[in-house]
């Protein structure tokens, strides 16, 4: 399991060279704790930086101090207005840029529109478009954390960090839950299994998988148009030919491949944002025996009624990462937790200013984490 030893890191956070500046791009002060929490651990002051909204909507970034020749470091949480959230960012990167500073670094722990970055009928695949404004607006390098699909990456024609939050939450289940030994890491669909097998296996624990009609239907239909065209004009191309049509999908009816009789439920994913599935998921654990359920995840999005419907819910405890504000949906439900992933991000800042490797962040990762 990897970690990074809190001592080792107090002993070297504030070792950092000079020239370097960090900056928050919200306008949205609920959004500014994390980058705080940053700045303490690395020893640094805020950047000076004005980001506001004009009374017609047009947000306007003011930097009120000399960027010229230093690396620059723009932190970026994602707030409930997130197309203002992009903006602020591609705004404050293009600043600094036409202000001669010698790098930008874009600290974006969730990547916004990381969802649709398959081709999904006639849509579009939004988070290349989104990458390509980034490296245009002068971004020089990314650091993120659990993109929904690491190929993301790809979209991009500069150096991307994608850190992980695993450890932490790993952690986090084997102190903060007692009795961890007598769970099972779940997978509310087969499409997160794998995430399910690494946390399984670095805790030595097994493994289930929720399989059937409730599962997510976020995999349906991502791949092509789907619009195969009518019989008649198939006919028209040709007398003699016949292409043969896709079955049709017919989802099974709701299964638990494992055993949670009696033991603790953890369900893991990436992101929690509309919690249907999850609920469903808790329900069908109940069912089963599952006397405790947890439910982890890296980014919190918990939109709409999502803290009532967890409150409400078989889910007896929800734990994300601080890299979405979330503090008024805690206010409202009691069970979703915290993590502090600020640490990582700080010691990732750190390595990239001074020049030093990136790969003790990724100890242990392996392809399919």
């Amino acid at each position: 399991m990897f970690c990074v030893p809190s001592t080792e890191i107090g002993a070297i956070m504030n070792i950092t060279k000079g020239g370097l500046v960090l900056f928050s791009a919200n306008s949205n002060s609920s959004c500014m704790e994390l980058s705080k929490r940053i700045a303490e651990r690395l020893g640094v002051e805020m950047g000076k930086v004005q980001v506001y909204q004009e009374p017609n909507r047009e947000t306007r970034v003011q930097i009120q101090e000399s960027v010229r020749g230093k690396d620059v470091f723009i932190i970026q949480t994602v707030s409930k207005d997130v197309n203002t959230t992009i903006m602020e960012l591609l705004i404050m990167v293009y600043a600094c840029k036409t202000s001669c500073a010698k790098s930008i670094i874009g600290v974006v722990p969730y990547f916004p529109y990381s969802k649709q970055c398959k081709m999904r009928k006639r849509g579009s695949i939004v988070s290349k478009l989104l990458a390509s404004m980034m490296c245009k607006a002068g971004l020089t390098h990314l650091i993120t954390m659990d993109l929904h699909q690491k190929e993301i990456q790809g979209f991009f024609n500069i150096p991307v960090d994608n850190l992980r939050a695993s450890p932490f939450l790993l952690q986090y289940i084997q102190e903060e839950i007692p009795d961890y030994r007598n769970a099972v890491i779940v997978a509310k669909s087969p499409a997160s299994a794998k995430r399910a097998q690494s946390f399984a296996e670095r805790l030595r624990l097994g493994i289930a998988v929720i399989h059937g009609e409730a599962q997510d239907a976020e995999s349906d239909m991502v791949d092509g148009r789907h619009s195969p065209p009518t019989a008649k004009y198939v006919a028209a191309i040709h007398p003699s030919l016949e292409i043969p049509m896709l079955i049709p999908k017919e989802k099974p009816p709701i299964t638990v491949v494992g055993d949670v009789g009696g033991r603790i439920a953890i369900i893991v994913d990436d992101i929690i944002d509309d919690v249907d599935t999850f609920l469903a998921a808790a329900e069908t654990l109940k069912e089963r025996g599952a006397y405790k359920i947890f439910v982890m995840a890296t980014h919190g999005l918990l939109s709409s009624d999502a803290p009532r419907l967890i409150e409400e819910s078989a889910i007896d405890e929800v734990v994300v990462t601080n890299t979405i504000p979330h503090e008024i949906q805690k206010l409202q439900c009691p069970k979703i937790k915290t993590v502090d992933i600020s640490m990582i991000l700080s010691e990732a800042i750190r390595r990239i200013h001074n020049g030093e490797s990136m790969s003790y962040l990724f100890r242990n990762i392996g392809v399919d984490d």
